[in-house]
C-alpha cells in the first residue's frame, strides 16, 4: 500500500505527518511518498523524511500513486483529475459546511474519511484532532492577546505606581476555551468564563477563573462539545449578562460553535461598543461566521477602538507541534484501517471507522451529513 502526504496551500503550515510518525508507517511495511516541502512550514525538510526511508515526488505524482492520501485542507478540483476513484482521502473536511463538495466527492465515487467527524466517544480520544487542534487554539488565543493588547496582563506594583492585571472573558468553556483560561491564568489575568453548560463550571473553578451562570440553558451534553441552539428566553438572559461582563472585559476570547450551522453571534455591535478603547476580541468561530456580526475571518477589523481577530486557523501558528498532535490522531486512526502486514482494510462494525466516513462506492454514508443534505434538497 502507497500512502501520500500533501503539502498544505499557502496559509496553512501543518503537515499530516511528520518524517518520524511516517517512519512507523514505513516499519509496518506501507510506502509513504511525501510531496516536495510539504513539511517544511513545520521544519521537516525533505532530507529528513528521506532519511526515514519515505520518498518525495511532486504533487502529480503523490497524487497519482497514493493509495492513502492524506491532506489536512481539501484538495482542490484539479488535484482530483490526478486521483484514481480507488483512492482514500483523509483529512478535515468539514463536510456538514460543504455539502455541494461532499455531493461531488459522492459522484466520483471517492472514498473519504473526515478526521472532525469521528464519534467523539472514550475509545476514540487519541484519534480527536477537533480537541488536539483545540488545545493549541485556546493556548494561541492568548497569546496573540497578549502580543496585541497595550497593557501588561498580570497585576504589577511598582515604584512607579501600581498596574491592575487584565481582565479576560472567555465564551466557551470546550477544549480551546478552558486551554485559554489555563493560559491567561498563568500570564497573571483575572478570568471569567461563560457556557451555556453548568456541568463545565466545576473545570472553569479549578483553574482559577469564575463562571459566569444563567439559568435555563439547553441541554448541550450530547453534542460533543459544541453549542446548542437555545431558547429565545433564554438568548435574553444570555445576552444580558455577556454585555454585563463584556463591559468589563479588556480581552474577549470567543469558541462557540454550532455544527453544520452558522455560528452563533453572542457580541452584539451595542455590546462592542460599551468596550474599552484598546480592547480585543479573539474570535476563534471566525470560518462559520463568527461570534460577533463584525468578524471577518482571517482578519483583524477595528471597530470603535476595539480590535476584532478573526482567525479559524490559529494551530497553524504553531506548525511544529500542532503537526506532532495531529499526526499522533492519524497514525492511531489509520491503525483501524491498516493491519500489521501493511494491507488496507475497511471494517464497517468499527463505529470509529463508519462514523468517519463520510463517502463511499458513490454514495454518502454519513448519516449527519446525509441528513443536512436530505435538508437542503428538501
Amino acid at each position: 500500500m502507497i500512502l501520500g502526504i500533501l503539502k498544505e496551500p499557502p496559509g496553512e503550515n501543518r503537515v499530516s505527518l511528520l518524517p518520524d510518525q511516517a517512519e512507523l508507517l514505513l516499519n509496518k511495511k506501507v510506502q509513504v511518498i511525501v510531496e516536495a516541502g510539504a513539511g517544511s512550514n513545520a521544519f521537516s525538510t525533505d532530507e529528513l523524511y528521506v532519511e526515514k526511508g519515505a520518498t518525495i515526488g511532486s504533487r502529480t505524482e503523490v497524487l497519482s500513486k497514493s493509495d492513502v492520501l492524506l491532506s489536512i485542507q481539501m484538495p482542490t478540483d484539479s488535484d482530483l483529475q490526478n486521483v484514481d476513484s480507488s483512492t482514500v482521502l483523509l483529512g478535515i473536511y468539514q463536510p456538514l459546511f460543504n455539502a455541494s463538495i461532499i455531493q461531488k466527492w459522492s459522484a466520483q465515487k471517492l472514498t473519504t474519511f473526515s478526521m472532525d467527524m469521528i464519534p467523539r466517544t472514550t475509545r476514540a480520544q487519541s484519534m480527536d484532532v477537533l480537541s488536539s487542534q483545540a488545545n493549541i487554539a485556546g493556548y494561541r488565543a492568548v497569546v496573540v492577546a497578549a502580543s496585541m493588547f497595550p497593557r501588561y496582563f498580570p497585576m504589577f506594583m511598582t515604584a512607579a505606581g501600581s498596574i491592575t492585571p487584565a481582565k479576560v472573558l472567555i465564551l466557551g468553556a470546550g477544549v480551546a476555551g478552558l486551554q485559554a483560561v489555563a493560559t491567561a491564568r498563568r500570564l497573571g489575568a483575572v478570568v471569567e468564563v461563560f457556557d451555556t453548560r453548568a456541568a463545565v463550571k466545576e473545570e472553569v473553578m479549578s483553574l482559577g477563573a469564575k463562571f459566569v451562570e444563567v439559568e435555563g440553558a439547553a441541554d448541550a451534553s450530547a453534542a460533543g462539545g459544541y453549542a446548542v441552539e437555545q431558547t429565545e428566553d433564554y438568548k435574553q438572559k444570555q445576552h444580558q449578562r455577556i454585555a454585563e461582563a463584556i463591559a468589563k472585559a479588556d480581552i474577549v476570547i470567543t469558541t462557540a460553535q454550532i455544527p453544520g450551522r452558522k455560528a452563533p453571534v453572542l457580541i452584539s455591535e451595542e455590546m462592542i461598543k460599551r468596550m474599552k478603547p484598546g480592547s480585543l476580541i479573539i474570535d476563534l468561530a471566525a470560518s462559520s461566521g463568527g461570534n460577533t456580526p463584525v468578524t471577518k475571518n482571517n482578519q483583524h477589523v477595528v471597530y470603535h477602538q476595539v480590535t476584532i481577530v478573526g482567525d479559524s486557523n490559529l494551530p497553524s501558528g504553531m506548525p511544529v507541534d500542532a503537526s506532532k498532535l495531529y499526526g499522533r490522531n492519524i497514525l492511531n486512526f489509520l491503525s483501524l484501517l491498516i493491519d500489521k502486514d501493511g494491507i488496507f482494510n475497511l471494517n464497517w462494525e468499527d463505529d470509529l471507522v463508519k462514523g468517519t466516513c463520510i463517502t463511499y462506492n458513490g454514495q454518502v454514508v454519513n448519516d449527519r451529513v446525509k441528513a443536512l443534505l436530505e435538508t437542503v434538497l428538501v
